[in-house]
């Protein structure tokens, strides 16, 4: 046998032994993919409506479907409620929505530092300065909450100084505290909101009486949303 022939009968069987291989993978790909198929379809058939199937990207497809958290449920009830009193304010003081929403939150975030009731809060930046976050008085009281800043240098200082009562939080934060300060320092509600106000000496404390209204009001806003029963409460705080 001369080495042409050896060579072209080495090359069939080397191209007969590629062809198996190539069968019996095709074969063995087709047994996969009927496994793959049947397997997926009694998966789909059995899944209930409490089974999880996770999907390829490794999420949970039951996810969306889960019953919602009673705590999310809440969170969406309380977001009613201070759309209302920001919609209220908004119309009441003839200032855009949009900021209004912000000090509604920032009065809120005060009052669970101080314990508060961040009603009171909005209720002492209505009558200081009908929520004009630049308001100044010729007396140098600044800001939302009317905030004197040579009193209370202290104060300020941790938030950078006298030039931040013009940013609605600071302003808020401080006369907050100021006011939570004043309340601690009398003894009384009505005896701190005059003394905030420079007319402790006021013997009708007609301030107080102007805060105290407008908080009520704030209040029967709030009453007026519809709640569902066992709804979470806008905060333990101090009136």
């Amino acid at each position: 046998m001369n080495l042409t022939n050896m060579h072209v009968r080495a090359s069939a069987a080397l191209d007969a032994l590629g062809g198996a291989v190539r069968g019996a993978l095709v074969a063995v790909g087709v047994i996969v993919l009927v496994f793959v198929a049947v397997e997926g379809t009694r998966l789909l058939a059995g899944h209930g409506p409490g089974d999880r199937l996770i999907v390829a990207d490794g999420s949970d497809a039951m996810a969306a479907h889960a019953p919602q958290h009673p705590l999310q449920a809440e969170t969406i009830q309380m977001d009613r409620r201070l759309q209302a009193l920001a919609n209220h304010l908004a119309r009441r003081y003839r200032v855009a929505a949009e900021p209004i929403e912000e000090l509604v939150h920032a009065a809120f975030a005060a009052g669970r530092l101080t314990q508060l009731d961040p009603l009171l809060i909005l209720a002492v930046i209505a009558i200081e300065s009908r929520f004009n976050p630049i308001a100044e008085s010729g007396y140098g009281a600044r800001g939302l909450m009317q905030v004197v800043p040579r009193f209370h240098l202290e104060k300020l200082a941790g938030h950078g100084g006298e030039a931040t009562l013009l940013e609605p939080h600071t302003n808020i934060l401080v006369g907050t505290r100021i006011l939570d300060e004043y309340i601690q320092r009398t003894g009384s509600l009505e005896a701190g909101l005059q003394l905030y106000a420079g007319a402790a000496d006021d013997p009708a404390r007609g301030y107080a009486q102007r805060v105290l209204a407008e908080q009520q009001r704030l209040i029967q806003v709030l009453q007026s949303v519809p709640s569902r029963p066992g709804a979470l409460a806008l905060g333990d705080v101090r009136s």
